[in-house]
Formats: C-alpha cells, structure tokens, sequence
C-alpha cells in the first residue's frame, strides 16, 4: 500500500496505478474498473444519476437503467476487499407525477451477489426542489453494503455528542458513574446534514452536488488511512476530497468533461489547503435561536489519543 507523502506533491493521475494517490479518469466508469485489480478497495461511495433528466445524464428506459447499473455495481463487487463496504447514495425516479423509490429496485441487485446491507441511512435536508403536487422530497437514501461479516467499521470517529452529557446513573453497581459513552453516542441511520443549496460554502454548478461531511463520515467509519475510496460516478470530486482530508486514497471517473475539469479544480484546492467546505462539526442553522447554535448536536472526528475502552 502506497504511503502518504506530502499532499502538495500528489499527481492526479487519469488512469489506475498501485502507486497513484489521486485518479481522476476522465471518461466512462467501466474503463477505470477494468482497470483495478481484484479485492483492492475499501469502500466505494458514489451517488449514480437518477435518470430524471439531469444535464449530465441520458433519461434511459427504467429497465435499461436497472441493467446498465447491474453492470457497474457486479464490478464494485469484484474490486471490493472482503473487508470492505459499498455505499450507494439515491433518491427517486420519477414517472409522470408517480415516484420510485431507486432503493427498492436496486437492492435486488445486490443481495444477487450476496451483499450485506448493514443500514439504510436517511440522508436528511431542509432545501431542494418545491412540489406542487406532492409533498416536496427532502432526503435521500444510503444502502450500505459489506462483502462479509468481517468488515472495518469505526463508531468512534464518528459519534455525535450525547444528549445529556453529564447524565450518571443515580442508583445501583453504576452510581455515580456518566450513564453514556463519554465520547459521545452513535448517530443513528437518519443524517441530518445540509445539502448543498444557494449559499452552500461548496456550491458550484453542479446540480447534486455531494457535501463533503457526508462522505467523511462514511470515508472515517468505513476505511483506514492508507486505504483506497472509489467513487464510479465522481461529480464534482467530492468523494476524492472526503478522503484526502483524511489521509485515505482517492479514485473516480467522471464522464461528462465539464465536471472532470471542475473536479480536479476542486481537488487541486484541497491538495494545496485552500478548498473551502463545511466543517463536520459545524451546527445546523436554527433560525429559532437566538446565537443560531442548533438543536441538532454537531459532530467531529475523535483522535485516537482520545478512545476510550468504554462500550455505548
């Protein structure tokens, strides 16, 4: 495995090597994973196209777009460590005023290849698009998927703050003692984290752009330093920049050049330090208070100077 030198003296690569810290590859998905060798990616997180007619996509049949993501998806499942994790990010297909949710017909694909689904987190955001005829969607869905039982998965660096912080146990063998994980609690499936909207610090024209903190916490939870993160459909890099933030391995393929230019763009900034993105611990906006401090607990990485052998 590749050692991390100085970010400022990584190389966006267009095309796999084992040695590469950054790949960027300009053109279709399947080029990049038939370059990558068996069992040699930790997590792959991506967010495919939703076949509603984006500019950066082709509106295809649904079940020619069910087939087409088969495809991608059995070879993630081939580059994929036996340690590792899938992470598909989607929200839904829309018909004529009638929605499918893109979860349910993707799952079948890969519990085919006798993938794990370990949760179906509910991404969470307050901005988007304003139905008029339906109640206006405001999340989308995660399936996280292992190969194995055997998978990384690493609570600590992505608990939230306890509710009650200083709450003990007032009675019994434990009085006295916090009644919580000190380190905070497990944040559950449902994200709560702004999308990326008008005055987003991340916005670019991209319209579906990944927040950065979404993608650390599954790039801390999910993977190790060293390790390699593959996102197929990259968008504007964001899944790359989540994981050189954290001293992790970045790949993607972008298709459409618009947005392979703004990537690299993007993951130049964050090489030299100067891409600006939401911090993870920072609150979300709560209009109702009076120091705009959320009610919704912010969270961050914690070092591991600081875990403790304490169970939640």
């Amino acid at each position: 495995m590749p050692s991390i030198p100085n970010k400022k003296n990584y190389k966006i690569q267009k095309n796999y090597s084992q040695k590469a810290n950054v790949v960027v590859h300009p053109g279709d998905c399947l080029t990049l994973l038939e370059q990558i060798p068996d069992n040699s990616i930790q997590l792959i997180v991506t967010s495919p196209p939703y076949n509603i007619g984006k500019e950066y996509e082709k509106r295809l049949n649904l079940n020619t777009y069910i087939e087409q993501q088969k495809v991608i998806i059995n070879e993630c499942y081939r580059v994929l460590n036996d340690t590792g994790s899938i992470c598909w990010q989607v929200g839904n297909y829309v018909d004529k005023g009638s929605i499918i949710p893109l979860d349910t017909i993707l799952y079948p694909i890969f519990a085919d290849l006798n993938l794990k689904m370990r949760n179906r987190i509910i991404w969470h955001f307050e901005h988007g698009l304003h139905c008029r005829k339906r109640f206006s969607g405001r999340y989308e869905t995660i399936m996280w998927f292992t190969k194995t039982n055997e998978y990384v998965f690493n609570l600590d660096p992505v608990r939230v703050p306890q509710k009650y912080p200083g709450k003990k146990h007032f009675k019994g063998p434990k009085a006295g003692e916090y009644s919580g994980n000190p380190l905070g609690k497990n944040p559950s499936d449902i994200w709560i984290i702004p999308n990326v909207k008008s005055n987003h610090i991340e916005k670019t024209e991209h319209p579906c752009q990944f927040p950065v903190a979404l993608i650390e916490r599954l790039v801390l939870s999910m993977s190790n330093k060293n390790d390699r993160i593959l996102d197929p459909f990259l968008g504007t890099g964001t899944s790359i920049i989540a994981a050189l933030k954290h001293d992790r391995i970045g790949l993607g393929a972008e298709i459409y050049p618009k947005y392979t230019e703004l990537a690299i763009e993007r993951i130049k900034s964050e090489l030299l330090g100067n891409l600006k993105t939401r911090p993870m611990n920072k609150p979300v906006f709560d209009p109702k208070s009076n120091n705009n401090k959320s009610a919704i607990s912010p969270w961050k990485p914690i070092e591991n100077n600081q875990i403790l052998n304490q169970e939640n």
